[in-house]
């Protein structure tokens, strides 16, 4: 391997700002919120509607969406290597400089004609693999830009929860009154909004040089992510709640309210979902227990109402409730463990860290939506609810039962 250089973006604890929202916070704040509401404007919805109205049907809409999703798994290691070799706001640059490329060229298909699938398919698989660039930086700036990180990552969790709410929205208007291409277009042009505030950021660089290959930047970020017990813990755990409870769930119960309820409903609770992750990041802001992950698992239990009130095919009201208490609980539960992994982890292989972290957590998903339809037709789509309604105390139980996770204490 070639041997470079990295500079890495530093500030002293000491050198940070005491208040939240200084310029280059605020800024990083700007360009997540822009970006994520570009992301919640294509998938699903507009790509959904996109790959439909091309002629490619349900298949082809699943195509779509694995393209996309399916490098963050594959490439996001290589992303932290990336932030932690040559500093988290030039691989986000570029990450978005790229996505603004490819989204751009994915408009610019639907605007002259109906492109092949396989250009979709592409141009969405490049996006993904930018996006798998993009995320271990966002996540190791945060830490350089605010000295209040818990109160950072429940703001910029706020924000992304409205996003989800408010960026399907504006797609389907927009589908409604124009068309598609104009929203491939405002996707493609808010990454470049992105980049402008990443780029008006002002962070002092400490320049070192590292003399290491990036087979040895892979070992190095290994070894820092195995020796914390408590935060493997955690990705093994996870690994089955994917599989058992997050995976079965975002196949089977969407489907279930879609067919029992109508689109209508599923919108409806969807959006009672982000409305509750907005609660969620709200008390997160103000709530500090000393034991984080402790809290957090606790939070994270009141998934099994959302579960329970699926499968028994409760009322919309009560559906849409336990939708609110589960994204409450979901938001929670990610500020305490990113904020954990933030401020327990040496900046210069957060990057690599959160990238395993991102890869072990995700890795499992599939494999629980992929069982789930052929289970639910061996025994029935309520009792495969009922098994992922036990998990979520299962994992709950086992996040709680590891000493070095219940007993981590806040910085």
């Amino acid at each position: 391997m070639t041997e470079a250089p990295a500079a890495l973006h530093t500030q002293e604890k000491g050198e940070l700002p005491e208040r939240l929202w200084s310029r280059n916070f605020t800024l990083l704040f700007a360009a997540r919120t822009i970006s994520v509401l570009g992301d919640q404007m294509l998938l699903p919805t507009a790509i959904t509607v996109a790959v439909l109205q091309a002629g490619y049907g349900v298949t082809g809409v699943g195509y779509a969406l694995a393209a996309h999703g399916a490098p963050l798994a594959l490439f996001v290691v290589l992303g932290g290597v990336l932030v932690d070799r040559f500093t988290p706001i030039r691989v986000m640059v570029a990450a978005d400089i790229a996505r603004l490329i490819f989204q751009g060229g994915l408009a610019a298909a639907f605007t002259v004609g109906t492109p092949d699938l396989w250009l979709i398919v592409t141009l969405l698989a490049l996006g993904g693999t930018a996006t798998a660039a993009f995320q271990p930086g966002y996540v190791s700036v945060i830490p350089r830009t605010a000295r209040d990180v818990q109160k950072a990552n429940g703001a910029i969790r706020v924000t992304e929860s409205l996003m989800t709410v408010l960026g399907p929205a504006v797609a389907g208007v927009l589908i409604a009154v124009s068309s598609i291409s104009l929203v491939l277009v405002l996707d493609a042009a808010t990454f470049g909004i992105s980049c402008a505030c990443l780029l008006a950021m002002r962070l002092r660089v400490s320049r070192s040089v590292r003399q290491s290959s990036v087979r040895s930047d892979l070992v190095q970020g290994w070894r820092e992510f195995s020796s914390h017990s408590w935060l493997w813990g955690v990705i093994v755990i996870f690994m089955l709640f994917q599989a058992t409870v997050n995976g079965p769930f975002l196949t089977l119960g969407q489907s279930l309210v879609t067919l029992e309820y109508g689109e209508g409903t599923l919108g409806f609770v969807m959006a009672m979902f982000g409305a509750g992750s907005a609660v969620g990041g709200l008390v997160a802001v103000r709530l500090r227990p000393a034991h984080p992950l402790r809290a957090g698992a606790l939070a994270l239990a009141g998934t099994v109402l959302c579960l329970l009130a699926v499968a028994l095919q409760l009322s919309v009201p009560v559906i849409a409730v336990s939708y609110v208490v589960w994204g409450a609980g979901t938001a929670f539960w990610l500020v305490m463990f990113h904020t954990a992994v933030q401020t327990k982890i040496p900046p210069d292989v957060l990057g690599r860290v959160h990238a395993y972290d991102v890869a072990g957590s995700v890795v499992m998903r599939p494999a629980g939506q992929m069982t789930a339809g052929p289970a639910s037709v061996w025994v029935g789509v309520t009792p495969v609810l009922f098994f992922s309604s036990t998990m979520v105390l299962v994992t709950v139980g086992l996040l709680l039962a590891v000493p070095a996770i219940r007993n981590l204490r806040r910085e």
